[in-house]
Parts: structure tokens; C-alpha cells; sequence
């Protein structure tokens, strides 16, 4: 670029020729010298006095400014910085050719083995058969094949076969827990009692299809949203704060419960099968994870007892349901493992400087 503005000026045949004027080899060195420095011109015909030497050959129309004065020159270095605004001369999403070399592909896939999936969604399939086996029990005291001195005999049977199991656990250290929780669990049943005669009269004028329906759609929710993560053994640091979905899913069992409730014959009916509700959807997960938390191998024996008792029972009162749900069972804990690590194959993740920062401190400590 410099070679061409040289021959210009060394040219004869351009009108009003710059050869011999003082002022013009000032102006020669300013450009040669790379910069736009203004010099003074004595020159009657521009009539200015501080003027550049590429401003004054664009007014002459002689040469383009772009083409004398290179854009590097004009435009800042783009610079990689967190904060400051936009930088001049380039977009607000700009990216240099240094941006993917920070991209790391499939850094957090842990590859899974199917046995340990099927394993894991053993307490799913846990959790469907305790809900399973309270419908029954909701089924045959509507239909009066139990009675209420059965439903109290079996209340009190949890909660015996319930503090055995945190004692043999070793869950409850000391006899002030103990206590405490005795003392809880009879605050607990005495609201009950007391609530058995508002719970009675509740939906008498509702219809008893109205009624089975709302019952069938809550208790599926329950299943849904309820937390199975609190079957899981959690490290000692985890968060323990319910979220929202499980406190939606124990309302949901817990109005399901009220609705068959309120179509028993007399108060104490509703007494005995609250009770009994509120033992399996509140403590139920609770006992569950000590099991698990004691012996792994324990808690799948313990689950597939239960789930052969809950087919032989369902099996019993109805044999499509039987069907219904093995099928489910099935399904659970064979093909979803099966279909995750399948799917596991497909997985591609990337991460890169464009992900949004992670804190690596719990913001409560």
C-alpha cells in the first residue's frame, strides 16, 4: 500500500502534482510513517489548517480512504473479558477461533450397568405394591369384609412391626427418641380420633361414582409425584427439604384417604382406616429406607416378598387387575432399565465456556 502511494506522488501525469512543495513532503512522511497525524498546509487552495494527508487525498478524489488506510489499523483487538460492555467493532456475541477450544464432550456420562438399574427401581416397584396393598384394604372395608376391630388389630401391627423395625435397625439410639416419637405418634392418633366425626357426614351428598373417580385420579397422582428418591440412601451432606412435588403427592393421598373415609358406615370405621392410611403413606417410606440403609440384600428380599403378597392378593380379588399389574412390575423393573441403558447409547453432551457457572459450596453453610 505504501509502494502505490509512493508512485503516486513520484507520478506527472496526476493535475496539480505535489512535487517540489515543502508541504507536501511533510505530509508524504506523516502517511509513510503509518499514522494520520494532521499536518499544516500552506496551501491558499485547501484553506484549512490542520488537516491529514488521507483526508486530503479523498477531498482531491484521487484515492479511496479504505484503500490507503488498512481496517486493522482502525479497529481495537477483540478481547475475551467477563464484564465491560460491549467492545467497539464487534457484535455483543462475538467469538474469536480460540471459543471451542475449551469444549469437552460427554464429560459428566457415567456409564450405567443394567443389573444396578434393575436393582435401583426395585423400590419403585416396592412403593406401587404398598399403594396397591392399601387399595385393597380400602376395597374390602367398603365391601364390610373387614371390620373395624380387623382395621385396629392391623394398625396396631404396623405400628409394632414398625418400631421393631427402627429398633432392629438401630435408628433409635436412645430411649429419649423413643419416646419422642411415641409421644409424636399419640398426638398424632389422638387428632385423628377427634377428626373421625368431621371426617364421617364429609361427602354424603356427593355421588359414590363421583367419589370412586376422584379417588382413582388422586391416588395416581400420588404415585407421580411422590419423592422415590426417599427410598434411596442419601450422603450425609445432602439437602433433606421436601420439594414441592412430594408434599403435593402426600396431600393427594392423604384427601384420597378422607374421600374413603367418609363412605363408611360408622365413626369408628373412619377412625381405623385413617390410621391406617396415614401409618403406610407417612411412615411406610420411612421404614422402607432403614431397610434398605441395614442391607441391601435384606431390602430385595424384603421387596420381592411383598410383591408376591400383593399378586396374591390382587390375584384373589380380581384377576384382569392381577394382570394389570404384573404387567406393570414388569415393565418397571426390567424394560425401563432396559430401554434406559439402550437410550444411554445416544447420549451426547457438551460443555463449554458458554455454560452458566457452578457453585462448588452449599450457599446455606
Amino acid at each position: 500500500m505504501q509502494m502505490v502511494a509512493a508512485d503516486w506522488l513520484r507520478s506527472d501525469n496526476q493535475e496539480d502534482d505535489l512535487a517540489g512543495r515543502p508541504d507536501s513532503v511533510d505530509a508524504s512522511a506523516a502517511f509513510f510513517g503509518g499514522a494520520t497525524t494532521s499536518v499544516l498546509w500552506n496551501s491558499e487552495e485547501l484553506k484549512c489548517t490542520s488537516f491529514s494527508f488521507a483526508d486530503y487525498l479523498k477531498a482531491r478524489g484521487w484515492i479511496a480512504m479504505d484503500n490507503i488506510i488498512s481496517e486493522s489499523l482502525l479497529r481495537p483487538k477483540w478481547r475475551k473479558v467477563a464484564y465491560g460492555g460491549m467492545q467497539p467493532g464487534f457484535d455483543d456475541n462475538h467469538t474469536d477461533e480460540s471459543f471451542l477450544e475449551d469444549m469437552v464432550m460427554n464429560a459428566n456420562v457415567v456409564k450405567r450397568d443394567l443389573l444396578k438399574v434393575m436393582q435401583d427401581s426395585v423400590s419403585i416397584s416396592q412403593y406401587l405394591c404398598i399403594v396397591t396393598l392399601v387399595s385393597l384394604v380400602w376395597a374390602h372395608t367398603l365391601q364390610s369384609t373387614l371390620d373395624e376391630n380387623s382395621l385396629l388389630l392391623l394398625d396396631a401391627s404396623l405400628f409394632g412391626s414398625g418400631f421393631l423395625v427402627l429398633l432392629l435397625t438401630k435408628e433409635m439410639r436412645s430411649l429419649n427418641l423413643l419416646f419422642h416419637y411415641i409421644l409424636n405418634i399419640s398426638f398424632f392418633t389422638t387428632g385423628l380420633y377427634m377428626l373421625a366425626p368431621i371426617y364421617h357426614p364429609l361427602t354424603r351428598s356427593i355421588s359414590s361414582d363421583s367419589i370412586w373417580a376422584v379417588t382413582v385420579t388422586l391416588v395416581i397422582l400420588h404415585l407421580f409425584l411422590h419423592d422415590y428418591s426417599g427410598s434411596t440412601i442419601k450422603a450425609p451432606v445432602a439437602l433433606k427439604n421436601p420439594s414441592l412435588t412430594s408434599c403435593v403427592s402426600l396431600n393427594a393421598s392423604v384427601v384420597a384417604s378422607v374421600f374413603i373415609a367418609s363412605r363408611l358406615p360408622s365413626r369408628l370405621h373412619v377412625f381405623a382406616i385413617m390410621l391406617f392410611s396415614m401409618q403406610v403413606f407417612l411412615f411406610a417410606p420411612f421404614v422402607t429406607y432403614c431397610i434398605k440403609n441395614f442391607s441391601f440384600r435384606l431390602h430385595l428380599m424384603f421387596s420381592f416378598g411383598l410383591m408376591a403378597v400383593t399378586l396374591a392378593l390382587v390375584y384373589t380379588l380380581h384377576h384382569l387387575l392381577f394382570m394389570l399389574l404384573l404387567g406393570l412390575l414388569v415393565f418397571i423393573s426390567v424394560v425401563c432399565p432396559y430401554w434406559l441403558i439402550r437410550i444411554q447409547e445416544y447420549k451426547f453432551e457438551i460443555n463449554g465456556p458458554w455454560d452458566e457457572a457452578k457453585l462448588c459450596f452449599n450457599v446455606t453453610d
